[in-house]
């Protein structure tokens, strides 16, 4: 079943079916006929998403879980506390 293309006298696109003779043996707007074409999966697609789901399943091998890796936590340098501690100690020296 080929579909060819028109437009209507009013520009709308039409998707035109014909018999073995050449007549017109359906007629739909491309609006109408793409909406019943998306929601229908065709038999080619069927057997191709069932393909894919076999090869899928019979490939798939059970998965590792990798070991959790904690975050570091970041060390204070031993220059940059004790730069730090030095005024407070001096502060407490003075009272």
């Amino acid at each position: 079943m080929a579909r060819t293309t028109h437009r209507s006298s009013k520009g709308t696109k039409l998707y035109a079916v014909r018999d073995k003779d050449g007549q017109f043996k359906d007629i739909q707007t491309f609006k109408r006929a793409h909406a019943q074409d998306i929601k229908r999966t065709s038999a080619a697609e069927r057997a191709a998403d069932a393909k894919a789901a076999t090869k899928k399943a019979a490939g798939k091998a059970p998965a590792k879980k990798a070991p959790v890796k904690k975050a570091a936590v970041a060390k204070k340098s031993p220059v940059k506390a004790a730069k730090k501690a030095a005024p407070a100690k001096a502060a407490r020296a003075k009272k």
